[in-house]
């Protein structure tokens, strides 16, 4: 199919057959990474902006390379060096962006719909690297890369995502394309890390981690995201860690060929165990990673017309 989208704003949006597009070309493009000269000049001449106003490293170096790899001139704007500081507005930079002539500007801001607006005011490619608790979009796509890699499929699997759902945008992504790819989703965490509404996304969820990784696929831990509660939802970081900490007893009760995740960055010891999360037998984490820059590369390549 053509893909036609202007815009990477989130899973939600996309269709199966677009996904379906998505992980095709990335998996076409993971040769890449594995050459002696990484790069092909596919996008040459084109022109793409990161423009980070949170703390990132996995993201922010993957959509860096991936343009790179692909022959594209990119440029790292992060919101502690520009002129945000100096009062500018988002939709002012924004504007001004566009008036340089870019050809995508991929953003991370911490509030949910930034992205939303900047593509109904600018006339270049917007992708999503994160808004606020909203989306993750690209986190997704790479999440189910790896999956469908690993286990070969995604329709059937049991997937158990398991943290602080409430402020994960990683979530939020996941469930929408677990879910539309025929996956079944089952969340755990505490009470209050778990959107009351939640299960109208049509998952499950529960308060103790081995409910909802008995018999899972895949386990997915996602990190406590401190820094986006507004009070204390848990008494301290030792008893989460006696509760949902993933190690080499509970993930017992997930299949034997269960493969574990998580987007990083990790609090080893509080989310999961160091024995688990560098078991190759078991986790795949550097493994999306990986997958991350080959994602980002096809959404660069297809944003810019290179299906046509």
């Amino acid at each position: 199919m053509k893909f036609d989208r202007k815009d990477i704003l989130g899973i939600k949006d996309l269709s199966v057959d677009e996904i379906n597009v998505i992980l095709e070309t990335a998996e076409s493009f993971l040769e890449i990474s594995t050459r002696e000269i990484k790069k092909v000049p596919t996008l040459r001449g084109k022109t793409i902006i990161n423009l980070f106003f949170e703390a990132s490293t996995r993201t922010r170096t993957s959509f860096e390379i991936a343009g790179k790899r692909l022959s594209a001139d990119t440029i790292n704007i992060s919101a502690s060096t520009s002129s945000v500081v100096k009062g500018e507005t988002l939709i002012d930079t924004a504007r001004n962006l566009e008036a340089m002539n870019p050809d995508v500007i991929v953003i991370r801001h911490s509030a949910a719909g930034a992205p939303h607006l900047l593509a109904t005011l600018v006339k270049q490619a917007i992708i999503n690297a994160g808004d606020g608790a909203h989306e993750h979009p690209t986190q997704a796509l790479l999440d189910m890369m790896t999956i469908k890699e690993k286990k070969g499929k995604l329709a059937g699997l049991k997937v158990a995502i398991v943290g602080d759902i409430a402020h994960s945008r990683v979530a939020r992504s996941n469930i929408y394309g677990l879910a539309k790819m025929g996956a079944e989703v089952v969340l755990a965490g505490p009470a209050t890390m778990l959107p009351r509404d939640i299960e109208q996304m049509g998952v499950k969820s529960y308060t103790k981690l081995e409910d909802a990784i008995c018999d899972a696929d895949v386990v997915m831990m996602l990190r406590i995201q401190l820094e986006r509660q507004k009070q204390n939802i848990f008494p301290s970081l030792r008893e989460y860690s006696q509760h949902y900490c993933l190690n080499t007893r509970n993930i017992k009760l997930a299949r034997p060929d269960a493969i574990v995740m998580h987007p990083g960055p990790i609090n080893r010891g509080v989310e999961i165990s160091p024995d688990i999360a560098d078991d190759p037998a078991y986790s795949v984490i550097l493994d999306q990673v990986n997958k991350g820059v080959a994602v980002r590369m096809a959404l660069l390549y297809l944003l810019t017309g290179g299906n046509e």
